[in-house]
């Protein structure tokens, strides 16, 4: 089973990646028994233009529209999930231990 995820997709399975998702995603997608695609737009049949699409959908067996991605319009990228100096000084105030002095 592959799992991918596309920038744009059609209802037929046609998939256009951006950015890095272009280096393996096409790979995958072509390598598994069965393909499921996340998209972040889904359109009609024939709004994609033959020439972008990277992955044909003979390859793609399922779709799922994120639909959290695709009702934010800003394109907003998600907060790191990184501790800082002040998250660690909160941490030790409250008797939380750091993992590295364990």
């Amino acid at each position: 089973m592959a799992l991918v995820k596309a920038w744009k997709g059609d209802k037929s399975g046609n998939l256009i990646y951006r950015m890095t998702a272009r280096n393996f995603n096409p790979n995958v997608a072509t390598a598994g028994k069965i393909a499921i695609a996340e998209v972040e737009q889904l359109v009609e049949v024939g709004e994609l233009d033959p020439d972008q699409i990277h992955t044909p959908g003979i390859f793609v067996q399922r779709i799922v529209l994120n639909a959290h991605r695709s009702a934010s319009s800003s394109g907003r990228r998600e907060a790191r999930a990184c501790e800082s100096s002040r998250d660690r000084d909160v941490g030790s105030a409250i008797g939380h231990r750091s993992r590295s002095h364990d």
